[in-house]
């Protein structure tokens, strides 16, 4: 079970929920950007499971420019010295194709920690082709909803993917990923890892005086370890 995190209060929550690997990423309302090198480090001086840093410049697609991959790449350097344990990481081409190029890069600076590749999957044109392309070039998994909005709803796609990559790399459903459908993902796909944010909504005292951001209401997004706790007990059935 890995658990996506954005904070130290969700990473130590992750923890003491039993997850088994943390993908530490800044703003996780905007599908998770690159996290700081100071969460990255501090998380890793009490972590007891393996952190992967997300590497992700910007929200929106996934083509870059190669100013953005030189951000990147000087990002992947730094969180490396940092403690990151592996890392989390997608491109694409103009027209929707693995950036076969750009993910040589990272792998090679990355190596030899291990890398996965996000969701950038799911804007693939043929996943089935990319699926081959990303064995090939080394990544140790994929982050897929199925090429859907969630995990749940791409379910036929995420059974072919992990049938066809057999033990070849490893296929992880994310996206949507509750305990209420975790049995249901891991009955129909055969998927042996998982991805999820195990979060809910937490009111902080106060609240601010200005608008900071969309809200002046203190609401956070935080990882229940309740939560966590439930989908592993799940998945240990």
């Amino acid at each position: 079970m890995e658990i996506c995190v954005d904070s130290l209060e969700s990473a130590r929550n992750a923890i003491n929920g039993g997850a088994k690997r943390l993908e530490v990423c800044a703003a996780l309302s905007e599908g998770g950007l690159t996290p700081t090198p100071g969460l990255v480090k501090k998380i890793k001086s009490f972590s007891s499971i393996p952190i992967y840093a997300m590497l992700r410049l910007r929200a929106g697609n996934f083509v870059y420019s190669k100013d953005d991959m030189e951000v990147m790449l000087e990002d992947l350097k730094i969180l490396k010295n940092h403690g990151a344990d592996g890392f989390v990481f997608g491109a694409l081409t103009s027209n929707d194709e693995i950036n076969v190029d750009f993910c040589k890069d990272i792998l090679s600076q990355a190596s030899p920690l291990p890398v996965t590749f996000h969701r950038a999957f799911d804007e693939v044109s043929d996943p089935l082709r990319s699926l081959e392309t990303l064995i090939e070039l080394g990544f140790e998994r994929i982050l897929t909803s199925g090429q859907k909005d969630t995990a749940e709803e791409g379910l036929e796609v995420i059974e072919t993917l992990v049938r066809e990559a057999g033990d070849r790399i490893v296929i992880m459903p994310g996206s949507g990923i509750t305990v209420n459908n975790i049995s249901k993902i891991k009955m129909a796909t055969g998927a042996v890892e998982f991805h999820a944010s195990a979060k809910k909504k937490m009111a902080t005292s106060g609240g601010n005086k200005i608008k900071i951001g969309a809200d002046k209401k203190s609401i956070v997004m935080l990882t229940d370890s309740d939560l966590v706790r439930n989908m592993v007990s799940i998945l240990a059935e």
